[in-house]
């Protein structure tokens, strides 16, 4: 064998050596004690005893004992068990207080032993037993329990009761301890703040959005239910029993009112009736208990949660069947959680029936609960798909807004300048109106008197010219075919007066646009130019004239054999025979005139004018 090998033996003797320690004591099991009802401050001497099975169950073996009772049992200390072993004992349950007396001496008290009680139905117990008052045999421990009848409670596990009895090292019974004490008490306190933040939240979910009602009951019931646990883990209420078995008993109609307004509401259904049953049964449950007595609190209570509990079935059955009708993606979900909590409740009637035996974990104190924090959780969700949705609605809706605030605004400018045009169209005829009585009424009369000729020429010129601008101001839109015959008959004839032939061409085919009654008189005064510019200036004995008309404009073609513009101008065509006010009356129209000229070569005036 190798060195490396031997090596490696050694290595695990050792360690095998160093996980290896003392054998511990197997724990004590007590199932069998002595029983004595008494309220004295020690166990009673020289009295008849009652031997019981541990646990005892005092709904059994004493019924309607309400008080003191004290157990004496004996035993040997745990073979095994060393010098420096801590032993304890563990008590399970013991309700509702309980006192330990070892040999004679108390070594713990769970708290007051008169009302208002410490209530510790809920909670285990672990006592360290003093080494310096163990004996090595015949070790005496008495235990004085405080309890309640089961008649003067709400539910059976909270009727007076002790569990059988475990002593050991310390060591030993402190993981069977912190167990229970999670499952009983930690865990209840942890769901109880869940409960009341979720609730707090739902309320304040509500108090946002009024519509959602589902949200204010709901979280009712959690916030109702959340302050209805403390009794498990709050040991020191300061109030008697009855007391608070009353005021916990009544408070069960308001949560139940709650879950069915809850499951009513958020399946989109309201009943006055059911509402007005509810109210009345929040004040009649507290009556009947009331007049029914402390004595015969367990069958009154019983009773009403047997009727509670058929309520909740009916809205539950209500609520599944609305949902399966109108929406099928929340039957599976709800169905899951709502069924878990009709099974819960059947089985907590079991065990108030005795149906079933009592769970050593009150399994109702947690699930229930979680049950409601699955209801929560899928309250919550849908709400976050309904904000999702309205966020949606929301940012659509401002489109839609900003849509229409711009088709308004629209219209309104269509409006103003609607309105500006009627005004200002309004304005043209009473120019226009002024110009023919009074200007046009003069002029006329200056052609008819004159005896000048060429007075009476100028005038006739000005009356011509006049009528124009009225037309221009108050004229209908013209024929754009009857436009050009007009200017056509026009221009032939100036011209020919002034000896310059006119060779004139227009569209063959039928023209049907219309020319809006400024258009015709800006083209006119432009025609009336370029032609005044040819007889005046050009020296020309040739004009020829083109007009054409595509989709959207048409255009005029002049152009002329004479002279040209002189090189004075220094190609600035603008400044001189009017060729500046025919550029600005295109302008107006959306138009454009072109001028091309050279000495010599003649004049081209090109004038394009939108339709």
């Amino acid at each position: 064998m190798s060195i490396r090998a031997l090596w490696t033996l050694l290595l695990a003797w050792l360690a095998a050596l160093s996980l290896t320690g003392p054998a511990t004591a197997a724990p004590v099991v007590i199932t069998r004690a002595l029983s004595i009802n008494s309220a004295s401050d020690r166990f009673p001497e020289g009295v008849p005893t009652l031997p019981v099975q541990l646990p005892d169950d005092w709904a059994q073996t004493r019924p309607r004992h309400d008080g003191s009772v004290w157990y004496r049992t004996t035993f040997d200390t745990p073979a095994g068990t060393g010098r420096d072993d801590l032993l304890a004992l563990y008590i399970e349950r013991a309700c509702s207080n309980v006192e330990v007396f070892l040999n004679g001496h108390r070594i713990y008290s769970g708290g007051r032993m008169t009302e208002p009680l410490t209530r510790q139905c809920y909670h285990p117990h672990l006592v360290t037993l003093p080494a310096a008052l163990l004996q090595s045999q015949g070790n005496v421990l008495d235990l004085r329990l405080v309890g309640s009848a089961l008649q003067r409670v709400a539910a059976r596990q909270r009727a007076g009761g002790l569990s059988a009895l475990t002593i050991g090292a310390q060591s030993q019974l402190e993981p069977a301890f912190a167990e229970r004490l999670f499952w009983n008490i930690t865990l209840v306190e942890l769901t109880s703040l869940t409960l009341l933040i979720v609730g707090a939240f739902m309320l304040a979910l509500y108090r946002m959005n009024r519509r959602e009602v589902p949200l204010l009951y709901f979280g009712a019931l959690l916030a109702g239910w959340a302050l209805l646990s403390t009794r498990v883990w709050w040991r020191d209420l300061p109030l008697p029993t009855a007391t608070i078995e009353f005021i916990a008993s009544s408070a069960y109609p308001a949560l139940v009112a709650c879950l069915v307004q809850f499951l009513l509401s958020y399946a989109a259904l309201r009943s006055r009736l059911i509402e007005s049953i509810l109210v009345a049964q929040c004040l009649l449950m507290p009556l009947t208990l009331a007049l029914a007595g402390p004595t015969r609190l367990f069958a009154a209570t019983n009773a009403w949660y047997a009727l509670l509990a058929l309520e909740v079935f009916a809205a539950i059955g209500l609520y599944l069947t609305v949902v399966w009708r109108h929406r099928r993606d929340d039957f599976a979900p709800m169905l899951m959680i709502l069924g878990g909590t009709t099974g819960l409740l059947l089985y907590v009637i079991a065990v108030q029936l005795q149906a079933v035996q009592q769970p050593p974990v009150q399994i109702m104190h947690f699930l229930v609960p979680l049950l409601f924090l699955g209801i929560g959780s899928r309250l919550l969700q849908v709400f976050s798909r309904a904000l999702s949705a309205a966020e949606a609605n929301r940012s659509t809706l401002e489109e839609r807004v900003k849509e229409i605030t711009a088709e308004i605004e629209r219209n309104f400018a269509q409006l103003s300048e609607l309105r500006v045009e009627q005004v200002t169209e309004k304005e043209r005829k009473r120019i226009a109106a002024d110009l023919h009585d009074d200007l046009g009424a003069k002029l006329l009369t200056i052609v008819h008197t004159s005896e000048s000729e060429r007075i009476s020429t100028l005038a006739r010129e000005a009356l011509e010219e006049m009528r124009l601008s009225v037309r221009g101001l108050t004229g209908k839109p013209v024929r754009l075919a009857d436009a050009l015959a007009d200017w056509r008959a026009e221009t032939v004839l100036r011209l020919g007066q002034a000896n310059i032939e006119c060779d004139w061409k227009g569209p063959a085919d039928e023209i049907e646009h219309l020319l809006p009654a400024r258009a015709y008189v800006q083209t006119t005064r432009i025609l009336r130019e370029a032609v005044s510019n040819i007889i005046k200036h050009s020296s020309a004995s040739h004009c020829k004239v083109r007009s054409s008309v595509g989709e959207r404009d048409f255009g005029l073609l002049v152009q002329d054999n004479g002279k040209g513009i002189p090189m004075e101008l220094d190609g600035k065509l603008d400044r001189g025979h009017g060729m500046s006010s025919m550029k600005h009356r295109a302008k107006q129209l959306q138009g454009q005139c072109l001028v091309e000229s050279g000495p010599g070569y003649g004049t081209v005036i090109r004038l394009t004018l939108p339709l």
